[in-house]
């Protein structure tokens, strides 16, 4: 039998479950799609702070005053050098991530044709995150060779005001539509531990499962000093591989990629986000927080029975 939940009122039923059956439905969800394989990728802070953005959470807000490191779009030859040494390694795919709402246009004119020249091997394991951008400059990317793009919708629609109010939920959802529309694989999910409740968790996901994105990265807020969320308690371990499972259960196609917060929030029970359902992770460093090494993670897929997936399978 099929474990996916179809409606909100099945997924917050699961609520009930204790962890082991929970999570045994998760597994068996997660290796009917993805088998005993696991992804890998990386980023790079491709541009960093003075964001005009008052997210609440966000260290590179220039609403707070956080001290984090401010630098332009980095030039081609670092973007390039960071590109290949990161290429090295076994990770699918490799992010460049860009503070602020959205590059100007002589930055996203001089990353295109960037993007343009790079070998087609390397080029193919890239995605980028830029902020909100319009279709045609979503298509642009496309022509350019790359297919896939990053953009959080960050929590429900009913919560979304509560942590931002210079962009809109519905601006944000648009941005992946848009990328669709134009044919690039949107990878967009968001940040729990928000204030949220389970009922925007489930909102969230369904909102995610009707606008069809199959990558779904899960980010747990590692509360940063100087935000209007600094005094929030990070999750409890076992709330946050509840939300994984959840988001499993929701999605059971999805490829489900824990990423920020998760050394902080899950401490010693990081192996577990595979029996709660996911089937990939960011490592290394975040944005601005501190991550897992790879060979570190690597040691904790393989004491799991788990490989790593190549590129193509991404």
């Amino acid at each position: 039998m099929s474990f996916a939940v179809t409606c909100p009122e099945q997924a917050l039923a699961l609520l009930t479950l204790d962890e082991d059956r929970l999570f045994a439905q998760a597994t068996a969800l997660r290796e009917a799609a993805f088998g005993r394989r696991v992804g890998l990728c990386a980023i790079i802070n491709a541009r960093s702070g003075n964001c005009g953005m008052d997210c609440h959470f966000c260290a590179q807000s220039r609403h707070n005053r956080t001290g984090v490191a401010v630098f332009p779009l980095l030039s081609d030859a670092a973007l390039r050098q960071r590109l290949e040494e990161l290429a090295a390694l076994p990770l699918a795919h490799v992010g460049l991530v860009t503070s602020g709402p959205a590059l100007s246009s002589a930055e996203l004119e001089r990353l295109i044709a960037f993007l343009a020249d790079l070998p087609p091997a390397l080029r193919q394991r890239v995605c980028v995150s830029l902020g909100r951008l319009p279709a045609d400059s979503l298509a642009r990317l496309k022509a350019a060779g790359i297919a896939r793009i990053h953009h959080n919708l960050e929590t429900s629609s009913a919560w979304y005001p509560h942590i931002c109010t210079t962009q809109t939920w519905e601006q944000r959802r648009q941005t992946v539509a848009n990328a669709l529309h134009v044919g690039l694989t949107p990878c967009s999910g968001g940040l729990f531990g928000l204030g949220e409740s389970w009922q925007d968790r489930v909102d969230f996901a369904f909102s995610l499962k009707a606008l069809g994105v199959r990558h779904v990265p899960l980010n747990f807020l590692h509360p940063q000093p100087q935000t209007p969320l600094a005094q929030r308690q990070p999750l409890e371990p076992g709330e946050a591989l509840r939300i994984i499972a959840l988001f499993r259960h929701i999605l059971p196609q999805a490829t489900l990629r824990v990423c920020g917060g998760r050394p902080l929030v899950l401490g010693q029970r990081q192996h577990d986000i595979f029996a709660a359902g996911a089937n990939a992770l960011m490592t290394g460093d975040y944005l601005t927080t501190a991550g897992q090494v790879l060979a570190r993670d690597l040691d904790m897929i393989a004491a799991q029975g788990l490989e790593v997936r190549c590129a193509a399978e991404c």
